[in-house]
């Protein structure tokens, strides 16, 4: 990795103004997963360690305005009233995690009533050494996400002068050119990744640049539109590209098969049977269902069948087969390193979940260098009980997916490279 880390920096007596990523499941006004948390704990404690002289802490938790009028529109529907602040002081305040959070660091976190203003600047200016702030949610100020430059810029320059270091921690958030994750990089001398963001940069970047052979992708998902650059991306890096999840259809379709009901993104078709025409043409082994679990309904209850690769009219295949679970776990039998993102079905459901926990199985089992991505497939390897045994586990679905596509992100390039 070229960019400085927090081991390149002596951070004795200095403030530091860490970017973590806290967006976290909520239910019930607490958090739901302490993943992302956990995560980012090994950070936090090396710079207390080290004697920073103060610690302030920011993330955004979900995105309040977008939430907010989803959840407006719903109520209106059902011509129910909708009270907007109540909505967000709920569901995106800081709280709830700045006391999960506190409970596993093992020491007193205040919370700021925001990210600026006077009794923001008066708590930051009064921290004790190796005091720990933890700002309200970014998002609450419209700079951060804002599309002019100059805005941002103006929010980045006031969080800048909470710290003499800057550290980016957040890499669920790196492909977000917001104020706090890149932009508040411009206003730093010094400008490091924490342990998180260097793992998962190495991991990454491992899977693109020097892969261990024979190398092997899983794709899942619902939409092919959200893996396009991805599909495009792997088959100049990979031995052997696996498609499940609904986005196969519409591979099944451009190879001319009848998929039924199943999810098929018709504009798309002539895009995937350029990709089959791509792997053909480099020689890579491109997998798709050779059977699957069909049913009559999009319903946890729906009637079953299994089904060949034609899938019956009025019917959609929610899952692979048998005989596909088995033909990708060998595949991956025989690879020395695996990526994974998205789902083999909707394995929510325990009628369709038999896919994606076998291709879960086998990964694991596998032996290979093993890397996930995206909230569905962490989902199923917390669920599998096999997440032990997977070499690295992707805390940014986004930005993990936009890695693989060789996307350059802001979070990433903002970090001052080494000399």
């Amino acid at each position: 990795m070229n960019k400085k880390t927090v081991r390149d920096v002596d951070f004795g007596g200095k403030r530091v103004l860490m970017r973590v990523d806290f967006n976290v499941p909520m239910k019930n006004g607490a958090v739901a997963d302490d993943t992302r948390i956990r995560a980012a704990l090994p950070t936090i404690r090396y710079v207390l360690e080290r004697g920073a002289g103060s610690l302030v802490l920011m993330s955004h938790l979900g995105d309040p305005r977008k939430d907010a009028g989803k959840a407006r529109e719903k109520a209106e529907k059902a011509g129910k009233p909708f009270d907007e602040k109540a909505y967000i002081e709920a569901k995106h305040r800081m709280a709830p995690v700045v006391a999960c959070f506190a409970g596993h660091l093992g020491r007193e976190v205040k919370l700021a009533p925001a990210c600026l203003g006077p009794e923001t600047e008066r708590m930051v200016a009064a921290l004790p050494a190796g005091g720990v702030l933890m700002l309200e949610n970014t998002r609450f100020h419209k700079e951060e996400t804002s599309a002019d430059a100059a805005e941002r810029d103006r929010m980045a320059r006031a969080l800048a002068a909470y710290g003499d270091v800057f550290v980016n921690d957040a890499f669920g958030s790196a492909h977000r050119d917001h104020a706090s994750t890149a932009s508040v990089g411009k206003f730093f001398r010094e400008n490091v990744a924490g342990f998180l963001m260097e793992k998962e940069i190495d991991y990454l970047s491992r899977a693109l640049e020097n892969p261990d052979r024979p190398y092997a992708a899983v794709l899942g998902g619902a939409k092919i539109g959200d893996k396009l650059k991805v599909v495009e991306n792997l088959l100049t890096k990979v031995d052997t590209l696996i498609v499940g999840g609904g986005m196969a259809y519409t591979f099944l379709k451009a190879q001319g098969h009848a998929i039924g009901q199943s999810l098929c993104d018709a504009g798309k078709i002539p895009y995937a049977g350029r990709m089959l025409a791509e792997a053909r043409k480099r020689g890579v082994n491109f997998l798709l269902p050779v059977d699957n679990v069909a049913a009559d309904k999009f319903d946890a209850n729906a009637e079953t069948r299994a089904v060949g690769v034609e899938i019956p009219e009025g019917w959609m295949a929610l899952d692979i087969g048998p005989k596909t679970t088995e033909l990708y776990a060998q595949a991956i039998r025989g690879a020395r390193m695996v990526v994974w993102n998205g789902p083999m079905g909707c394995f929510e459901m325990p009628k369709f979940a038999d896919g994606t926990m076998g291709v879960c199985r086998a990964i694991a089992a596998s032996g290979a260098v093993s890397i996930v991505g995206g909230g569905d497939s962490v989902a199923a390897v917390n669920k599998s009980g096999l997440a032990a045994r997977f070499t690295h586990i992707s805390t940014g679905g986004g930005a993990s997916l936009e890695f693989l596509e060789g996307k350059q992100l802001p979070g990433i390039a903002a970090l001052s490279p080494r000399e």
